[in-house]
């Protein structure tokens, strides 16, 4: 198969923080207390179970997730990296990326994780302004945040981080002037995302008793085409929906998703696709732990998709990307034609909305303001879960 050529993805998820931010649906937990090394060592027996699962392969990229990975003891992280690049001979140019908090006794930690081999990270600053930070009940004030930025610039060869926009209230004015901000920072890459609320989060419950209401269409809109023509200026356009970087500076690791190709992934909740399988792990932090301590590993379902499936997926997933989605990789995993309906690609082509290829579909600028009303358009029965 074509994804046996093609470098293998590694996600290492760290489910537990210090709080529960009131926006996040991620699979994240406080506990008063972790044992580090039970979860070392069962992190590491669901590592190994992957990798007899996915026998020689190279390793491309490795993404430590959560939660709040930057929590984990470094030589914790040492130990995942050794053994990963024990099990799959890492590329020459492999990237370790590490999700981050901007607290200072994390930042701390900095250094001791370089030196564990992690090379890139994603640092949740979320805003530059202290009323946004205060109103998304964010441990770190903007100083805190900024001077944690600088000691990643100093520890890792490549930094990343997170803002959140289209907050309720903010004017364009303000979003303009906090994204040139963040762009004159010296950063090849940011992720920039508008609020969303999620069934279960604190800001849902706000929503639904109308304490808090975000920006209308027409004003997020504006936000997301002042995003857009701010970054592109500035040298770091979209390449995904949400996501900005020099050119070379993309996050590898996520275009793995974007494009479709095998990844692995352990730690409670944790996703892979390997093989034509998908696989899903125990997302309960108890339950996951039990689930290795009993089996080896933490699977919960590792089961085949059918060729559509994968071929829809690999669709909706590449539609995100500003390059659009490689049609003869969708064709191979369906076994036949790609799952497009060609008839809804020529209406949205006339409003510019797609562009086709003979080798590509593409979701433009304008079309990526509508993406989630386009994908149930353009791909036949959407996997869109």
């Amino acid at each position: 198969m074509d994804s046996d050529k093609t470098p293998l993805a590694l996600y290492v998820h760290w489910p537990f923080c210090v709080s529960k931010c009131p926006y996040c649906d991620f699979n994240s937990h406080v506990r008063d207390s972790v044992d580090q090394q039970a979860w070392r060592d069962a992190l590491l027996a669901d590592l190994a179970h992957e990798a007899r699962a996915l026998p020689g392969r190279r390793l491309g990229s490795i993404f430590f997730g959560g939660g709040t990975p930057s929590l984990m003891p470094p030589a914790t992280v040492a130990a995942i990296l050794d053994a990963a690049q024990r099990y799959w001979p890492p590329t020459a140019d492999i990237e370790i990326t590490l999700e981050a908090n901007p607290s200072s006794v994390e930042a701390a930690r900095f250094a001791d994780i370089a030196a564990a081999g992690v090379n890139r990270v994603s640092l949740g600053l979320q805003s530059l302004d202290e009323a946004a930070l205060r109103f998304l009940d964010r441990a770190h004030g903007v100083d805190e945040g900024l001077a944690a930025l600088a000691t990643a610039q100093a520890a890792f060869a490549r930094v990343s981080f997170d803002l959140i926009y289209a907050l309720p209230g903010q004017r364009l004015a303000d979003w303009e002037a906090e994204l040139a901000r963040a762009l004159a920072l010296g950063t090849e890459h940011l992720s920039l995302y508008q609020l969303t609320i999620e069934p279960g989060t604190r800001f849902a419950t706000e929503a639904a008793k109308g304490r808090l209401v975000l920006p209308d269409g027409d004003a997020a809109a504006d936000l997301f085409e002042a995003t857009r023509t701010l970054t592109d200026a500035a040298g770091l356009p979209a390449y995904e929906t949400s996501n900005h970087a020099r050119p070379g500076a993309e996050s590898r690791h996520n275009l793995t998703y974007w494009r479709y190709r095998d990844y692995a992934g352990i730690g409670p909740g944790a996703h892979g696709r390997r093989g034509g399988l998908a696989t899903q792990r125990h997302k309960k932090p108890e339950n996951w732990l039990a689930a290795v301590a009993r089996n080896g590993h933490g699977l919960q379902i590792e089961e085949p998709l059918i060729a559509h499936d994968r071929a829809s997926e690999a669709l909706v997933m590449g539609l995100r990307l500003r390059e659009g989605v490689d049609l003869s990789h969708v064709a191979a995993l369906a076994g036949g034609e790609a799952p497009v309906d060609w008839s809804a690609v020529a209406r949205l082509e006339t409003q510019g909305l797609v562009a086709r290829t003979d080798a590509r579909l593409i979701v433009t600028a304008a079309g990526t303001l509508l993406l989630d009303a386009i994908l149930p358009l353009v791909v036949r029965d959407a996997v869109l879960a």
